[in-house]
């Protein structure tokens, strides 16, 4: 049955138009992103609103959590072991280093040398962001060591919520920091779901996204996680054969189909379990097991705790 996407099409065509199709791709990848965004605990926080002028560089240490800059005003030039090449970045333009790797902010290609004459000031909010539930998170896993989404090439929406985060900055009203974080938070939301849409070769559960037949079954498996689902209704998901999807899922996402829906389902009974209001037996049902003890099993065997341990842990719960 094809799924309700906001726009009409003649109920006797055996296809919706491909402005329909366009709208059911979108719908699926955006499910999934959401989904996986919202199931893990995501920190991110502006940590500084920085201003530079003349010649200057900025030193930028390997931390266990993610970096981010955002170029307010001027440009900034972004050098490291990682990067083959120096980065220039203008205002406007944002530069995601999701694990966090050493890197060099500077006024010139080569931070040692010296500015141009008409070297102008340059202001950037800088912050952190990190998944502080799960021991893996497929988005993290997809990203590259770093990426750059570009204000010119961005959407309209990412321009302005980027424009509001600077505008932000300037203000000094009570709870602006409160507000900067949650603006940050949605910009980087923004910007992965920039990065797979212009990224040549993504990779992992973003490459997945790029595939309308993977991104079908993604977002099934997603919304219904407590189905009894087999590779053989997974595959009829995608509109392929069993050995096919097997195949391409695995070789795309970095694991087998069911490997995948176990992970998921970890993910989401670690959402559950911080609400007290649902039971474990509770949550066994809604995702799919026959019984308490066998849901108890699964998530020690997956998460190395059982279910209470979990539940008992600091900020494990609503």
């Amino acid at each position: 049955m094809a799924r309700a996407v906001g726009v009409a099409y003649d109920a006797g065509m055996e296809t919706p138009p491909l402005s329909a199709l366009a709208l059911i791709e979108d719908d699926d990848r955006d499910a999934v992103l959401e989904t996986v965004l919202g199931a893990y605990r995501m920190r991110v926080e502006i940590t500084a609103d920085v201003r530079y002028c003349g010649t200057w560089y900025d030193s930028e240490p390997a931390t266990h959590h993610g970096q981010f800059h955002l170029v307010t005003q001027g440009c900034c030039w972004i050098s490291g072991e990682a990067l083959e090449t120096p980065v220039l970045l203008e205002r406007g333009d944002l530069i995601v280093f999701p694990a966090g790797i050493r890197h060099i902010l500077s006024s010139s290609p080569d931070p040692h040398l010296p500015d141009a004459p008409d070297a102008g000031d340059t202001s950037m909010l800088c912050g952190e962001l990190e998944f502080i539930t799960g021991s893996h998170n497929p988005i993290f896993a997809a990203l590259p060591r770093w990426f750059v989404v570009r204000a010119q090439d961005s959407s309209a929406g990412f321009r302005q919520l980027a424009q509001m985060l600077a505008d932000t900055s300037r203000e000094r009203r009570w709870g602006r920091q409160l507000v900067q974080n949650k603006l940050a938070d949605s910009l980087f939301t923004m910007a992965v779901c920039e990065y797979v849409r212009q990224a040549e070769q993504p990779r992992g559960l973003l490459a997945a996204l790029t595939d309308v037949r993977l991104s079908r079954a993604l977002s099934a498996i997603h919304a219904r996680p407590g189905q009894d689902w087999t590779i053989q209704s997974m595959a009829q998901e995608a509109g392929m054969s069993r050995t096919a999807f097997a195949e391409l899922f695995t070789t795309t996402v970095g694991t087998p189909p069911i490997q995948y829906l176990a992970h998921w389902r970890a993910t989401e009974a670690r959402r559950l379990l911080k609400n007290r209001r649902f039971s474990v037996a509770a949550i066994a049902d809604m995702l799919g097991y026959s019984s308490e003890a066998a849901f108890r099993r699964f998530f020690k065997r997956v998460e190395g705790v059982g279910p209470g341990s979990a539940r008992r842990r600091p900020g494990g719960t609503s």
